[in-house]
Formats: structure tokens, C-alpha cells, sequence
């Protein structure tokens, strides 16, 4: 599924039309936006320091037990709370089955031009990718 599908889905058999009600995805992107110098600055530091070519970042507005907390949205007054975390701590705790690990690298997109997002909410999580210089002149 690709960001857009998220953006515009609605829960299905909620019986609203699209565009009634908005996704909190479009809130996701505008976070994003905000978020994305610290969080390419994080995913830098994961990849020179060697702990990861694979930096993931996790997006919630609940909790979450995995990854290190980056941005908090109570402390920035915003909607989604990023914490940061690698493609070896999702194979760890069993988000990606090892056997889906060459799967997910056929996907990953180059981490200094997309973030790697794990977006959880209520419904469900999926993985989206999104440009760091998305929406910038």
C-alpha cells in the first residue's frame, strides 16, 4: 500500500464516504514535515555510528514498546510521537519474520533521501516511506 492509499482510506464498512471524515494520516504528513530534519538527523547518527544501515522510525499517538523515543508530541504540541528504532529490532521482536527480512530490504528505500515509517494506529500498522524534502521548494 502506498502513502496515498493511506491518506485518502477510511475504515472499511465504516459507511462514510471518502473525504467526510479526515484520515489521521493527513496529520502524519504534516508532522512529517516538521519532524523531518530531526529525523534524518537521527537516521544519520544510526548509520554513522554503525548500529544500523536500516534506520525505522515508529509513528503513534499511544504507546508503543519498541524503539527509543526521539519527539514526543505532548512536548511539541503535536499530533504523532516518533520514536526511532532498525530493521534488527523489528526482526528481534518478531514485526518482521525473519524470513521476510529480504522481502522488507527489496522495498527499503535509501535511507538519506526517504524515512522509514511504521505508522500504528488503532487499526492496524504498515510501513510508509516519505521523502525527507517532501513539500519544500
Amino acid at each position: 500500500m502506498d502513502r496515498e492509499e493511506l491518506l485518502s482510506a477510511t475504515p472499511e464498512g465504516s459507511g462514510e464516504p471518502q473525504g467526510k471524515k479526515e484520515s489521521p494520516l493527513v496529520s502524519l504528513e504534516k508532522d512529517l514535515q516538521f519532524y523531518a530534519d530531526a529525523i534524518k538527523e537521527v537516521a544519520v547518527e544510526i548509520m554513522v555510528e554503525g548500529i544500523s544501515a536500516y534506520p525505522i522510525f515508529i509513528a503513534h499517538q499511544h504507546e508503543v514498546n519498541i524503539g527509543e523515543l526521539i519527539l514526543n508530541k505532548e512536548e511539541l504540541n503535536t499530533d504523532w510521537t516518533i520514536q526511532a528504532s532498525t530493521l534488527e529490532e523489528f526482526v528481534e521482536k518478531g514485526i518482521i519474520n525473519k524470513e521476510k527480512k529480504d522481502t522488507f530490504l527489496k522495498a527499503y528505500k535509501r535511507p538519506e533521501e526517504h524515512m522509514c515509517i511504521f505508522v500504528v494506529v488503532p487499526e492496524g500498522a504498515n510501513f510508509i516511506y516519505y521523502p525527507y524534502n517532501k513539500g519544500r521548494g
